[in-house]
């Protein structure tokens, strides 16, 4: 069963209704817009949303529910735009991304309004816990954005701040988007804190596997993007197999990625000494210790098909190929 099998219906809805939450009468924005909206993704934050959600509201969920899974999805489609600006990225899920074809000035202008839009909504329907929520969700994106920027130009990335970095990055808006999704249902605090637990753990399992896909896609790619020399990016099998290998072997690995080496023999030999010094099958376990955290908090939700949808949803992410 697809994890989104029980909220078919209420994703359908929310498809109908997210283009309308930032509607304007200015024409270039509404254009770009548009065209935001048509690169939709997997649908996964408003998905956390509204299966947290009817978990505990299993004939439908409501209003608030659909609001929450609409704050979140337009916040992190305003973090999407101003990340592409960041990276100086030309496409974004296969498509141009609006930097590259409005330039990066409006695509700053576009995801600040989206951000706007955010407010608005909230402080409209005084969801004023669910902002809470995405908003913090906001400040740890930023901060680990920053830090990861600081980190890398040290390349002292140790398994500390690689946590603290993902847990930041990734797993802030994933712990947001179940919290809402609780919330907006009436939980108490409690309740709440469970399920941002659940989706916290979760989006450290779903980044940790997003670095090992990386790795497994080497013979498509050419190379491991995980350890792509030329943003010096460092994930979590490399940390580990630096922190393993003998003093000759670190020199060797750390010159390859200090100096943005991404020749194919260069690649070829990091990549042979990441997995010989066990980098790969540690992220691996420690991607499987996250998954169970998660399912371990996800008991604080009633038993039904959400609750079974979340758990495969776990299982799906240890298991994803892209």
């Amino acid at each position: 069963m697809s994890f989104r099998e029980p909220i078919q219906q209420e994703l359908t809805r929310f498809d109908e209704s997210f283009p309308k939450a930032f509607s304007t009468k200015v024409p270039l924005m509404d254009l770009i817009l548009r065209y935001a909206v048509k690169q939709k993704g997997k649908r996964l934050r408003p998905a956390l949303v509204l299966l947290t959600a009817k978990a505990f509201s299993p004939d439908g969920v409501n209003e608030r529910a659909y609001r929450g899974a609409t704050l979140v999805e337009l916040m992190h489609t305003a973090t999407l735009v101003h990340d592409d600006v960041v990276d100086d990225a030309a496409t974004r899920r296969g498509a141009f991304s609006i930097s590259a074809l409005w330039k990066n000035k409006i695509a700053v202008l576009v995801g600040d309004y989206m951000l706007s839009r955010v407010l608005l909504l909230a402080v409209e329907h005084e969801d004023h816990d669910l902002l809470k929520y995405v908003s913090r969700a906001v400040k740890e994106v930023s901060e680990g954005e920053l830090l990861q920027i600081e980190k890398a130009r040290r390349l002292d990335i140790d398994e500390r701040v690689y946590d603290s970095i993902i847990q930041k990055k990734t797993a802030s808006l994933m712990a947001a988007c179940c919290a809402v999704g609780a919330a907006a249902s009436g939980q108490n605090e409690e309740v709440i804190e469970q399920c941002r637990i659940f989706g916290e753990s979760l989006g450290m399992a779903f980044q940790i596997q997003d670095d090992l896909l990386d790795y497994h896609h080497y013979g498509q790619s050419g190379k491991p993007t995980g350890i792509d020399v030329k943003e010096q990016k460092m994930t979590l099998p490399l940390i580990h197999a630096l922190s393993q290998s003998k003093a000759s072997d670190k020199r060797a690995m750390m010159r390859i990625v200090k100096n943005k080496k991404d020749d194919a023999a260069s690649i070829a030999f990091l990549l042979d000494k990441v997995k010989s010094y066990g980098g790969i099958d540690y992220a691996q376990r420690r991607m499987r210790e996250w998954q169970d955290a998660s399912l371990e908090a996800l008991n604080a939700l009633p038993e039904g098909p959400s609750r079974k949808a979340l758990a495969e949803l776990v299982e799906y992410i240890g298991n994803r190929v892209r």
